[in-house]
């Protein structure tokens, strides 16, 4: 087992890493993974049973996740979306692809699941990619997430149908269906009253004793308690989890939860996905492939079709609707759940499956090809309609900045851009602020306040802003890549105009400023000289050197208060956009091969490497002279990323690049 495990963990890490070089999705990777150790290919994992019952729990934590974020508010909001939308797609896709599987030789069952299967959609993949275009508040994109919503609710009740299609044949079905529902009511009932009664009290209590370690072990142990209860009433083990996460998404803190258990997620998720990828026959695959082909091209074609009329009822915008449609066009990671389930519960005939299975992966490599050309698609299939976020809504923009000039464009109306908006408004200086949160511009708009609902990374709706007649912009994103896009547009368009941009930190201040950005306001960093400010004006420091020192910092772009010694703080990487640059402290030994050496001789600015400080005596010097030469028991203080701070270090003690 030992060895089995360390050939998945080896393959993967090879894998992941090289579809995210090549932007792709890691869920492939995995699958890459499975088939290529498989029974069928290489035999280096032969026995998948082996793995199974861990790789389970991935599903069990997905849909644990699922149930943290199911809000009772949001799904009334969206219920149209959700319940009309999401139900009348997973309904019509599950029935016709269901009968078209019928018809082409497939048992009752069987076609149930793969028509199940294959209306499903990713919403890993689908969100996340949206979340990076800037798409996820978009028409098309709130109709997608609510689509995706209704298909992962509906993959519960299908979790529950396909092992008793495995068991059961004709009127017992529908016995064993309502008898498993009652248990599953029942089950849920139960477990939310626990829930309700003791899961908050028990979560104060873990948060009380301030321990990362046992918060993390709580969560594990509702989860899989969840998982256990409802595999005991003979109901999956998805479902208890799904069920655990609905009851803690009811509590505060349902962001930290969902922030510990993503790591469990992951892994087990990806090592489902494995388990997959081995379940495929690479010589099933190649006898029909002339099947798999077909079947990707015909369930794709279908679904979109579907969608697209379902989103065109009531006379909505083409354009959108087409766009929805190519979004969720392509299979997902639930449909290899219960792909996974029919066969291991025998409901599937092998070749069958193996078809379906490989027509949902091959419809998942280019989800994410379409997803990010989704535009371009809609447009090649549907010549008429609006864009995403409509002519209607630049006309509402439109109609508000008609009258003004000098005004400020404020994209992103938070805290902060409402803020600034205030400032604004006293000074009797004209605005008009764009926001993506429609239950934010309702509240703003109902109070009066000068705020549209619009996405500022649009041309087309920046200049409806009035952008060629705006004084200034003032960027308050929290998303980087928002930011670069609006800068983008902004100084395609007015190369001129004075652009103010908030940011979290440092990591991204070189690109702002290559970007375009005429002042670039950091939180951190201001926070901290703010708070500097305070401190020297109460030791009795001349308000005129403060203010010196207030002014020489800004105009060196913080230089000064760039850099900190990170020590074991976590630094979440796929929020990063690099590993950020960070102080770090060398000491010489004698016998070290920088020691008697001029620090220009050693070159370190061409790895990146800046040497900020040396400490020599107990007497720091900042900024050295590049023909400072280094003795014994020096301190260095560096300052770049963590790869390049390694390679720095270990050419000043042993001379090695």
């Amino acid at each position: 087992m030992l060895d089995e495990v360390l050939i998945l963990l080896t393959a993967s890490v090879v894998a992941v890493t090289a579809f995210r070089r090549l932007r792709l999705p890691p869920v492939l990777g995995y699958l890459a993974v499975g088939v290529a150790l498989g029974p069928s290919a290489t035999g280096l994992v032969g026995d998948v049973e082996e793995v199974r019952p861990l790789a389970e729990f991935g599903v069990v934590f997905l849909l644990f996740t699922i149930g943290l974020e199911f809000s009772l508010p949001q799904l009334r909001a969206m219920r149209w979306t959700v319940f009309g939308l999401g139900g009348a797609q997973v309904a019509l896709c599950t029935g016709v692809l269901g009968l078209t599987a019928w018809a082409l030789g497939a048992g009752g069952g069987a076609a149930t699941v793969i028509g199940g299967a294959l209306a499903l959609s990713s919403t890993a993949i689908i969100i996340k990619q949206l979340t990076e275009q800037v798409e996820i508040h978009s028409r098309h994109g709130r109709r997608a997430v609510g689509v995706l919503l209704f298909q992962d609710l509906a993959v519960v009740p299908l979790l529950i149908l396909i092992p008793l299609l495995g068991r059961e044949t004709g009127d017992g079905i529908a016995l064993a269906m309502g008898a498993a529902f009652v248990r599953g009511a029942l089950v849920f009932a139960i477990l939310l009253a626990i829930g309700h009664w003791a899961l908050r009290p028990l979560f104060h209590e873990v948060a009380q004793a301030r321990s990362n370690e046992l918060f993390t072990l709580t969560v594990l142990l509702v989860a899989l308690l969840a998982a256990w209860t409802s595999h005991l009433a003979g109901l999956s083990l998805a479902l208890g989890g799904f069920l655990a996460g609905i009851m803690l998404g009811e509590t505060e803190y349902r962001h930290q939860i969902e922030a510990d258990i993503r790591p469990f997620r992951d892994v087990l998720l990806g090592l489902f996905f494995v388990t997959v990828g081995m379940l495929l026959d690479l010589s099933v695959v190649a006898d029909h492939w002339l099947g798999v082909l077909a079947v990707v091209a015909g369930f794709m074609a279908l679904k979109l079709g579907v969608i697209y009329g379902l989103a065109r009822l009531g006379r909505n915008d083409p354009r959108v609707a087409m766009r929805t449609a190519v979004i969720l066009a392509g299979g997902g990671e639930f449909g290899f759940a219960l792909l996974s389930l029919g066969l291991s519960q025998a409901v599937l005939d092998p070749v069958a499956g193996q078809i379906t299975l490989a027509a949902v992966v091959l419809s998942m490599a280019v989800v994410p090809v379409m997803v990010r050309h989704n535009e371009h698609i809609a447009h090649g299939l549907v010549d008429t309609g609006e864009s995403s976020h409509g002519s209607v809504t630049e006309r509402q923009v439109a109609a508000h900045a008609a009258a003004l000039t000098d005004h400020v464009i404020i994209a992103g109306y938070g805290r902060t851009g409402q803020n600034v908006a205030r400032f604004l408004e006293e000074e009797g200086i004209p605005y008009l602020a764009l926001d993506l949160d429609p239950a934010r511009v309702r509240e703003a708009q109902a109070a009066g306040e000068r705020v549209q609902f619009g996405d500022s990374a649009r041309q087309e709706i920046l200049a409806a802003a009035g952008l060629e007649r705006a004084r200034m912009v003032v960027l308050t994103y929290n998303d980087p890549t928002a930011t670069l896009n609006v800068l983008e547009h902004v100084r395609g368009r007015h190369p001129q105009l004075p652009v103010v941009v908030r940011t979290r930190d440092d990591v991204w201040l070189e690109r702002f400023h290559r970007a375009g950005a005429t002042a670039i306001v950091p939180e951190v960093l201001e926070a901290s000289l703010m708070l500097a400010t305070h401190a020297l004006t109460l030791l009795d420091i001349p308000l005129t050197r403060i203010f010196r020192y207030v002014r020489d910092v800004r105009a060196n772009r913080y230089q000064m208060l760039r850099g900190y010694f990170h020590g074991e703080e976590r630094v979440d990487l796929e929020k990063a956009d690099r590993f950020r640059e960070q102080l770090h402290a060398v000491t010489l030994p004698e016998r070290a091969y920088g020691v008697g050496k001029r620090l220009e001789d050693l070159r370190l600015e061409e790895i990146g490497v800046n040497v900020t400080a040396v400490r020599r005596g107990g007497i720091r010097g900042p900024q050295p002279e590049p023909d400072t030469r280094l003795r014994g028991g020096d301190v260095l203080v560096l300052y770049a990323t963590p790869e390049n701070l390694e390679q720095a270090e270990r050419m000043l003690l042993g001379g090695l690049k």
